[in-house]
């Protein structure tokens, strides 16, 4: 894996990490250029939590998942969000069985591994919020029965900044259950040739095969979950998401249940960086895609033009750095 720190973990972990390598280099062969936002989805998978992509048409937001998916061997289901689409849809709906004399289940796209809801802000708010129960819990409830969604889970939504017409913008309680927020970006010129150059005879998904199953996700998991994390470091995580809630450039700051996703997905990218401790250094490179889709600018950062990178950026050199704790 590319941009590898230096290897500091047991064999068993540096194994399972490796394995994790080889789904990541299998996810680069269809999407191109982009290692760092393979790297920041995969974190966000073994920390347990969902990712929004936020991007413009035809950058691979599809390609993507589906290439996850792929790559991992786990259910793979898609829904393009329109104004028709019922909550039913995605939780699933009870049918009346007139052969049988009873009602019977018929479970919704949401019972898979990987979701992809696509273009999430052009369902309605109803169905938009039959996802919460689903990415908080791994369940759903239809007429008053739960249903288990298969573990692994994963939501990934996707939606266009730029289209704000027919749209109905999520609400913040739903944007906090996301972990991580993403932007794939332009491709290079030397990345957009070889984008068409493999896709001259076949799609380049038809290539991938799965090089890790679920039970190799789940031992990934269980080796994220034994990453040390000092004390310093977790009051790092906890002042940095505390400082959103006190400034004065943002109206609305950051939930505790940032704090937690901090927390995991730091773990996730320090052990694919091959160690298990983890250092401030990968506590900042989440930060921004864990923190910002939570955080609303206040007046006076509007007023200024000032970007919510940018404000994260101001506020967040107030936190001191715990470096005495860094190992690297």
């Amino acid at each position: 894996m590319a941009n590898e720190k230096n290897i500091d973990m047991s064999p068993e972990m540096l194994e399972i990490k490796e394995s994790i390598g080889k789904l990541i280099d299998e996810v680069e062969k269809a999407v191109i250029g982009k290692h760092n936002e393979i790297v920041m989805l995969v974190s966000a998978m073994l920390a347990g939590g969902h990712v929004l992509i936020e991007d413009v048409p035809g950058v691979g937001k599809t390609t993507l998942a589906a290439a996850i998916a792929k790559a991992a061997g786990l259910d793979f289901r898609r829904a393009q969000f329109t104004p028709d689409v019922m909550a039913s849809d995605i939780t699933g709906f009870n049918i009346y069985n007139r052969t049988k004399e009873t009602f019977e289940f018929r479970e919704g796209l949401v019972m898979c591994n990987i979701f992809l809801a696509d273009e999430i802000n052009r369902a309605s708010p109803k169905t938009q919020s039959a996802l919460l129960e689903a990415m908080e819990e791994g369940k759903v409830t239809v007429d008053g029965v739960t249903y288990e969604i298969p573990a692994p889970f994963t939501v990934i939504a996707t939606q266009n900044p730029a289209g704000y017409v027919g749209t109905y913008p999520l609400p913040e309680a739903q944007m906090d259950r996301f972990a991580l927020r993403l932007s794939m970006g332009y491709p290079s010129e030397d990345e957009e040739l070889s984008i068409i150059l493999d896709r001259k005879t076949e799609n380049p998904l038809n290539k991938l095969s799965a090089v890790i199953d679920k039970a190799g996700l789940a031992r990934a998991k269980d080796a994220v979950s034994k990453v040390e994390m000092s004390a310093e470091i977790s009051r790092y995580i906890v002042k940095l998401v505390g400082v959103t809630r006190n400034s004065e450039l943002i109206s609305l700051g950051a939930s505790p249940r940032a704090t937690l996703a901090l927390m995991k997905v730091s773990k996730a990218f320090a052990f694919l960086r091959g160690r298990d401790y983890v250092t401030p250094e990968d506590v900042m490179a989440v930060y921004k895609p864990v923190v910002a889709h939570r955080i609303v600018l206040g007046q006076e950062a509007r007023l200024s033009r000032m970007g919510i990178d940018e404000v994260l950026d101001r506020v967040v050199r107030e936190v001191e750095v715990p470096y005495k704790t860094s190992r690297i």
